[in-house]
């Protein structure tokens, strides 16, 4: 559908799929130049029609798929249709994690995903060792020293007004996440953070 991307990502026997709500993922094998494909597990969003009926869609046309690869791109075909897709590093680079604004836009919790409560707003922004955070209800920020695959958050500090409701459960769980040494990822325009207390997927600000 219009204003979607789907994303598919091989690796090690294991496929990832992305089509714009939910994240599917399961074994994979290339026979005779078909793509076969096992159970999947799926992630349990709840999103508008159109999107729950592209995961639809996606899930019913790979497995079966004919496969070629010509350099960066992989093209699909099956039941007359014709899936054409472009490596990623060439369609939609990494962005930097300095200098831009990364919008929380789910949490993670016990391999659970969940998105965020509508009317709720909440974002990261790193620069020179630090992170200023909008947690949906107070502002602030604090120490974060940046590696190749972790950043190590100091005490967050923010401003003290009462927060309940879903913007308080949002800043509650985003705190909790951005304490001590948390894993990064940052795929295309999506950031990814993984710690002891959960986790948050961030997409950069247009």
């Amino acid at each position: 559908m219009p204003d979607t991307a789907i994303t598919l990502t091989f690796g090690d026997g294991q496929i990832g799929i992305a089509a714009g709500c939910n994240q599917m993922s399961g074994r994979y094998d290339i026979v005779d130049g078909t793509l076969a494909t096992g159970p999947m597990m799926t992630t349990e969003m709840a999103c508008a029609e159109p999107l729950m009926a592209q995961d639809a869609w996606i899930s019913t046309f790979l497995p079966g798929a004919a496969v070629s690869l010509d350099g960066d791109t992989l093209t699909l075909t099956h039941g007359g249709v014709t899936l054409i897709a472009t490596d990623r590093r060439i369609a939609r680079p990494d962005r930097p994690l300095e200098g831009t604004t990364w919008v929380v836009d789910g949490f993670v919790a016990n391999g659970t995903a969940s998105s965020m409560p509508a009317g709720v707003t909440a974002t990261l922004v790193f620069s020179a060792g630090k992170v200023a955070l909008d947690a949906g209800c107070n502002t602030g920020g604090g120490p974060a020293a940046v590696a190749d695959t972790s950043i190590t958050f100091g005490p967050i500090g923010l401003t003290r007004m009462a927060c309940a409701g879903p913007a308080g459960e949002v800043e509650r769980r985003i705190v909790a996440v951005l304490a001590g040494e948390v894993a990064s990822t940052i795929e295309a325009d999506a950031l990814h953070l993984r710690g002891a207390a959960g986790g948050l997927d961030l997409r950069a600000a247009p």
